[in-house]
């Protein structure tokens, strides 16, 4: 099952949503905090109208001591038609009031206004609750009165109520009054948003342009001093790449122009040989020996170009960095066993003595890496010593570890004629060749080598081979691989008894050499 790729994002809407989001989140939040603070407002100044009606009720109720001077006092109270009509004036909100005498009973007023739950007055200050009448809420305003002295504490209650309406509508006025100027203030607030955060990112489609106006070719580093300081870190990098690219693409450019001038030898031996057959046949000279020889040229030019285009194509695959994708548990024994036993035969044409040697191994001889570029290293490095090794000499490839068992050692050493110090450093460069020597090749064996050593993180080194030669003139080379030894989970410890099967290479090189 394909999985989908992820939609490109835009940095623009991504920011504008992130400061947009919590602004439209915070105003419904504002909303609801308006109508908070109008309902207190709204409460304040008609609390005190309710105060003033409650207090107003109070001076007109008469408290009065028995004339036996016990039981309790005397409560009563006379409201003029005119007090009357003014607690019933209103004409949006609905007046109540009423006076409860000593024991609780009902003297003047609404009989279906609330008692409060205080059973015992506190004091005689004036007190506010929200109530219903009826189903209808309510705001009430009461106090209790005070009794004549060496009489109860408290011998009436005093209270005055007012429906909600006219604070509801004060509160609705006070919102609006507020929030609907925040209906223009919201967009121009997203306009606003919308072109800072435009000008803001415009640096950034000034380094896009700057970008895209360059020429394929321009592999320059992005000029730093109009770039804001957050996006430096990006340009950057960038550069860091781009100074890379250069570099790769540079390597790239010499080495086709040095392959380019390699491949002219055998083409152009081919090209000469072939004119060289035409000519001899035109004038009827061509005898069987002499285009056998002609032939022969041929043939030996062709397959040093094949040769050549094996060695380009081993190089290009050497250094293709996918090539870590097919890395597994690799047994450097079996593809040790595997090359020598390949190159025997060469060794044989050869009268050379070819041989491999293993040691005891403590972390074993299993690392993980690329099977076919193990192989095609190893066997660069035999069949160079073959072709540098004279007859009857001897090529040994040898397997050990270190004694602490953290690196793999593999060395393929020959008698030959060894090679100078001053040239070690330059063996690994692509088309270079030892002075004086006369052995057929291309020069890039070497270079494959050192390609496929360094993608392994491993090390490789050349010194001579013995101290004191036994022929005059034939010191030997010993090339030395260190491989770090990793754990492998799965892999066997210790070297196989048998030599594995073969992992067959397309396009497979001959053999590179020196």
């Amino acid at each position: 099952m394909s999985s989908r790729p992820p939609e490109q994002r835009s940095l623009f809407g991504e920011i504008l949503d992130w400061m947009l989001a919590p602004l439209l989140l915070l105003w419904p939040m504002s909303i609801a905090l308006t109508y908070a603070v109008a309902q207190g407002i709204a409460n304040g100044p008609y609390d005190r109208d309710l105060a003033e009606l409650a207090q107003s009720l109070a001076r007109q109720v008469r408290i009065t001591a028995p004339v036996t001077g016990s039981g309790p006092p005397t409560v009563s109270i006379q409201l003029p038609d005119a007090a009357t009509s003014i607690l019933r004036s209103d004409d949006v909100d609905t007046i109540y009031y009423q006076v409860l005498g000593v024991r609780g009973e009902f003297l003047s007023g609404d009989f279906d206004l609330p008692v409060p739950d205080e059973t015992i007055a506190p004091d005689t200050a004036l007190r506010y609750r929200d109530d219903a009448v009826k189903s209808e809420p309510v705001r009430v305003a009461y106090l209790w009165l005070p009794g004549p002295q060496g009489q109860p504490k408290y011998a009436a209650l005093v209270q005055v109520a007012s429906t909600l309406d006219k604070r509801s509508q004060l509160a609705t006025e006070i919102v609006k009054g507020v929030i609907l100027p925040q209906f223009i203030i919201l967009p121009v607030a997203v306009v606003l948003v919308w072109f800072a955060l435009a000008r803001g990112i415009r640096p950034l489609s000034d380094l896009q342009q700057r970008i895209r106006r360059r020429e394929s070719t321009d592999l320059s580093p992005i000029a730093e001093r109009d770039v804001p300081d957050e996006v430096v870190p990006l340009v950057r990098s960038v550069n860091d790449l781009l100074v890379r690219l250069d570099d790769s693409i540079g390597k790239q450019k010499q080495f086709l122009a040095d392959a380019a001038h390699q491949l002219k030898t055998p083409l152009a031996g081919l090209r000469m040989q072939a004119e060289l057959a035409e000519r001899e046949i035109d004038r009827g000279q061509g005898d069987p020996q002499s285009m056998k020889h002609t032939l022969h040229q041929i043939a030996l030019s062709s397959q040093r170009a094949a040769h050549m285009v094996n060695q380009l194509l081993s190089m290009a695959r050497a250094e293709e960095r996918t090539q870590a994708l097919g890395w597994q548990a690799v047994n450097l024994e079996d593809v040790a066993t595997d090359v020598v036993r390949d190159l025997v035969p060469q060794a044989l044409d050869r009268r050379i003595d070819l041989g491999y040697e293993k040691a005891p191994s403590p972390g074993g001889t299993t690392l993980r890496g690329h099977p076919v570029l193990l192989r095609e290293m190893l066997r660069n490095l035999v069949d160079n010593a073959l072709r540098y090794t004279p007859t009857g000499g001897t090529v040994t490839v040898r397997l050990m570890a270190d004694p602490f068992g953290q690196v793999l050692v593999l060395q393929v050493e020959d008698n030959g004629p060894g090679i100078p110090a001053a040239e070690r450093e330059h063996v690994f460069q692509p088309f270079y060749r030892a002075l004086g020597t006369d052995v057929d090749g291309s020069g890039l064996g070497l270079s494959i080598v050192h390609q496929v050593v360094r993608q392994h993180g491993a090390t490789i080194t050349v010194e001579d081979a013995q101290e004191r030669p036994a022929a005059p003139g034939r010191p030997g080379a010993r090339f030395t691989i260190r491989f770090p030894l990793q754990p492998v989970v799965g892999a066997a410890a210790g070297g196989a008894g048998e030599p594995g099967g073969r992992t067959p290479s397309v396009d497979s090189p001959a053999a590179p050499e020196r």
